[in-house]
């Protein structure tokens, strides 16, 4: 076994290309810093003398989060105040987040405990699976293999509880009685409201308007667990309000939900505000997905070659997706990383790099993303979750350093794909990781015609039990592609608040 400052792959060129100071600032930073080189385990040469592929799920729940920043060589940069912007300040951000959420957001710890009271909850449904797209495979002709870690095993039947539970559990530690968010598709909002259920907050959720009417049922389920649920954009609030005098007609979007709910906890001294996606400490949450997947996989002996998760606001993606870019660094495994898109919505394949509100209003804080322009609003795709005009800094700030790519694919090949994977392996997806489901048939149809005996990981979000409708307006021939014109996403862009570096 020989060691070296950063081993040479793809991955590690790639990153001295980028950032020719990489290794010298690592080596600074951390004088006893070493790389060790992992030799590739093969199907043949792997660890399956001990391992039998029921093992793969009987795994330990992980006790910590993983926070991908303390291993990055280069930090990204902080978030600012909206007015005055200046790097924001923990007495900023007070009167939207409990303090322990404050800290996990700015943390440069590696590790952060997971709470016991969190950890029971959890056990509920963790660990999820690890699933073998055999079925699927045999229908590709395929010599790769396809590994789906499937998240939709939850009681909202998504991924969003990794992240709604501990805000919930920290927000009633500190003594909240009140939660405010939004939510696209209704994943984060009837999982945010499972979670309150729990803890006996009170929670309140805008809608954003397009899946409010496209998919009522999670509206019902949000009000079983007890929230209050409004279409957004609303009469409620000033946002609101604004927006629809302008447009009555209007679909809405996250970035005009999370206004309307900013506004709200911001001038409501009671009331606490939740988010389901985009900042540091709901990708930390989400690191769950990743560690155990890592632990699933040395069970069966295998080393992912490609990994593939959906993108709207990064917490599936970055959830799964850390922990392995860890490795990557460690030099144990140099897999390729893609991101997935929505091309109606391509905010990382089509957006700017800069410093933009996550909001419409301009109420949140100035983050530094891949966006569209905070006035974007996407056409009302089936995939609610993506339509968010950005994309969390901590994706952003690996895909600058070279640490994954991106791809944008319409919904009607999601959708095919979509039924190509529910025939074989039983499944039906949520509009949101149709696009992982998608992307993956592409790599697995680029194997079958190189010979290539590739393993491609995807994430597996959530079931679309709440989607049929969708899948009606497919199977009816009535679905179509929605994309953005180039003029509208211009004039976005040209509202982008003008940072001094």
């Amino acid at each position: 076994m020989a060691t070296a400052l950063l081993p040479s792959s793809p991955f590690s060129d790639r990153l001295r290309r980028s950032f020719p100071g990489v290794e010298r600032s690592l080596l600074g930073s951390a004088p006893s810093l070493k790389f060790t080189i992992h030799k590739k385990l093969s199907h043949a040469h792997g660890l399956r003398t001990r391992a039998v592929y029921g093992d793969v799920n009987k795994v330990e729940i992980p006790r910590q989060w993983y926070n991908v920043v303390a291993d990055l060589p280069i930090k990204p940069p902080p978030a600012l105040h909206p007015k005055t912007h200046k790097p924001l300040k923990h007495e900023d951000l007070s009167p939207l987040f409990p303090d322990e959420l404050i800290r996990q957001e700015v943390s440069d710890d590696r590790f952060i405990p997971i709470p016991d009271e969190v950890i029971d909850i959890y056990k509920l449904w963790r660990p999820t699976p690890l699933i073998r797209a055999k079925r699927l495979e045999k229908l590709l002709g395929t010599p790769a293999k396809i590994y789906y870690k499937y998240e939709g095993t939850s009681p909202a039947g998504s991924h969003k509880p990794n992240t709604a539970v501990p805000q919930a559990w920290y927000n009633a530690q500190q003594g909240v009685k009140n939660v405010v968010t939004e939510t696209g598709a209704g994943q984060w909002g009837s999982s945010l409201a499972f979670a309150c259920s729990l803890f006996g907050l009170n929670c309140e959720v805008w809608q954003v308007r397009a899946s409010y009417d496209q998919k009522p049922y999670r509206k019902l389920m949000m009000q079983t667990w007890g929230a209050q649920v409004h279409p957004s954009p609303s009469s409620v609030t000033n946002t609101g309000r604004k927006i629809l005098q302008e447009d009555p007609s209007s679909p809405g979007s996250l970035g005009i939900a999370i206004s309307e709910a900013v506004e709200v906890a911001a001038t409501h001294e009671d009331t606490k505000y939740c988010l389901g996606s985009v900042l540091n400490h709901v990708l930390l949450h989400q690191t769950i997905i990743g560690e155990e997947c890592l632990s699933q996989l040395e069970a069966v002996g295998e080393t992912p070659d490609v990994i593939i998760g959906c993108t709207g606001g990064g917490s599936n993606f970055g959830g799964l997706t850390f922990p392995f870019i860890r490795e990557m660094l460690k030099g144990r495994m140099d897999p390729l990383i893609r991101a997935v898109e929505p091309a109606a919505c391509p905010s990382l394949t089509e957006g700017v790099y800069t410093y933009d509100y996550g909001d419409t209003a301009g109420m949140t804080p100035l983050m530094k993303m891949h966006t569209l322009g905070h006035d974007f609003v996407p056409d009302p795709i089936h995939a609610g979750g993506l339509r968010y005009h950005g994309m969390a800094p901590l994706i952003s700030h690996v895909y600058e350093m070279g640490f994954m790519e991106a791809i944008a694919i319409p919904q009607t090949e999601c959708f095919q794909a979509a039924l190509q994977f529910a025939r074989t392996e039983g499944l039906i997806p949520a509009p949101e990781p149709t696009h992982a489901i998608a992307a993956a048939i592409r790599e697995a149809l680029h194997c079958k015609d190189t010979g290539e005996e590739k393993v491609i990981l995807m994430a597996m979000c959530g079931h679309g039990h709440f989607d049929l409708a969708a899948y009606e307006k497919y199977l009816q021939g009535n679905m179509v592609d929605l994309s953005h014109s180039n003029e509208k996403v211009q004039a976005s862009l040209a509202a982008i608040p003008h940072i001094v570096p």
